[in-house]
């Protein structure tokens, strides 16, 4: 007989597989050098990047710690995750309504793309 695991563990065991990947994620290795994060400390739609903030910034900075991640927070902007690469080329992300998991998804992308040709 399978015994059935409390609610409340399965959440922390979720929660602890984002972290992982937010520790898994190496930043600067490729053409990417500095992230930047601009939410609404109120706004609904800077839910999911408040939830990354909270939960995912310290494991990403820690496993990053000489790369430069700036979380820029300001009232009533639309949120966005923007990416400086190398020769001053930017490129920015809206995450607009996004969930915690595309927000991640989305640093992982943006840490593992070239940078845009302008």
């Amino acid at each position: 007989m399978v015994k059935e695991r409390p609610h409340h563990m399965l959440k922390l065991r979720s929660i602890g597989s984002f972290t992982n990947m937010a520790n898994a994620i190496r930043l600067g290795g490729g053409a990417l050098r500095e992230l930047r994060i601009h939410l609404c400390q109120k706004s609904a739609a800077s839910n999911g990047v408040r939830a990354f903030v909270e939960n995912d910034y310290v494991p990403l900075k820690k496993a990053n710690q000489e790369f430069p991640i700036l979380i820029r927070e300001a009232a009533g902007i639309s949120p966005k995750i923007w990416a400086r690469y190398e020769y001053g080329a930017e490129q920015s992300v809206p995450v607009e309504n996004a969930s915690r998991e595309k927000v991640l998804e989305i640093v992982k992308q943006l840490a593992s793309q070239k940078p845009p040709r302008t």
